[in-house]
């Protein structure tokens, strides 16, 4: 009787460990949250026939860097498997090119940015398992630089970028129901679309480059 009784509890506990947290997640359209990322970012490097004729350069490359993101979420379910979300979001970034000339010498340009952006995405999520459930998401995100620097005099060596990107993304991730709210750690990946190097008359300083676009690797941490 003693083993039967605490079967029963056992079962109970189970029952109550494997309980669905917020069963009327969906009965809404739409749902707000905030999102936390850390991007990893470069540029990629186009060179131009400059660079193997008049660059005294050996080497030039841009270097993966560490950033930070804070946004908002606004998503919108459209039926049992998709949803539109919107994300727009502050980025800090500190992209550099890096060159290496003959004798060990070497020089760092770098692009400190903040950057306004507006991710689009549809998000594609499979069925939910009592609490969890997985996802892959894609889109567009559309960015403006909001601490635009004077455009530098001729023949200064400074990096200077466009303020304004347009980039492809998309990335997968798992959602977490939990009693209050639901988290959601990401990987996603973006590809710029637009030439953001901008070269200035005189300047012999950035010869070797003839287009820079983004890469980003991003994780987020999502709630909602």
């Amino acid at each position: 009787m003693l083993a039967l009784f605490s079967l029963e509890g056992q079962a109970q506990s189970a029952m109550r460990y494997r309980r669905m947290h917020l069963e009327d997640y969906e009965d809404r359209t739409i749902r707000y949250g905030f999102l936390f990322a850390a991007p990893v970012t470069r540029f990629n490097i186009k060179y131009s026939d400059a660079y193997v004729s008049r660059d005294s350069a050996h080497q030039l490359y841009s270097p993966n860097k560490v950033g930070f993101r804070v946004g908002f979420i606004m998503n919108t379910i459209l039926s049992e498997h998709f949803d539109v979300r919107v994300t727009p979001a502050v980025s800090l970034y500190s992209r550099s090119i890096e060159s290496k000339y003959p004798g060990g010498i070497s020089k760092s340009e770098v692009r400190e940015s903040t950057w306004m952006e507006l991710p689009v995405l549809l998000k594609y999520k499979s069925k939910r398992r009592m609490n969890s459930r997985m996802y892959v998401i894609g889109g567009g995100s559309f960015g403006i630089e909001t601490n635009v620097r004077r455009r530098e005099v001729a023949g200064s060596s400074k990096l200077l970028t466009k303020n304004r990107d347009l980039s492809v993304e998309y990335g997968i991730g798992f959602e977490q129901f939990f009693e209050f709210f639901k988290f959601a750690p990401e990987i996603r990946f973006s590809h710029g679309l637009v030439n953001l190097f901008e070269p200035v008359q005189g300047n012999t300083a950035n010869i070797g480059i003839q287009k820079l676009r983004t890469h980003t690797v991003t994780l987020y941490l999502n709630f909602e």
